[in-house]
């Protein structure tokens, strides 16, 4: 299994807004970034992930799981872009800010603090152990 970040603004579509979805879950469309995507591409089902609310909050708030992998984006016609779908798993009991992250020199290779502004990143196995160990799981 591979760990995984995807970020959004929460007023746009955040955790409140996966969770809504239920089982299903929701298409993480309208990414134009290639790095991005090409993440996406490495996915695979039952992949776990962290959703993070990027410009408010600037936080990881859950856990999300791949339930689709990477499949043409319905939001486009050009075949460039592709997605996967993700469902909420579960809240962290306490959210991980960025200054949280920022802070712990375990963390400080990680993209969420080197590549701030990439939209669907990766997650190391250690990175994850130390974000979950930071959210009380």
């Amino acid at each position: 299994m591979a760990y995984w970040l995807f970020k959004s603004e929460p007023d746009v579509f955040g955790w409140d807004d996966l969770v809504a979805k239920g089982e299903r879950g929701e298409e993480w469309d309208g990414v134009r970034n290639y790095q991005a995507r090409n993440n996406m591409r490495l996915m695979k089902k039952g992949d776990l992930g962290l959703l993070y609310h990027s410009n408010h909050g600037k936080e990881a708030v859950g856990i999300v799981e791949v339930v689709a992998e990477a499949h043409p984006d319905s939001t486009t016609d050009d075949t460039r872009w592709e997605c996967v779908d993700i469902k909420a798993v579960k809240p962290l009991p306490r959210a991980v800010s960025l200054a949280q992250v920022k802070l712990d020199p375990r963390l400080s290779s990680m993209a969420l603090v080197n590549n701030a502004r990439l939209s669907v990143q990766p997650v190391t196995d250690e990175e994850w152990n130390i974000v979950m160990e930071l959210a009380d799981l």
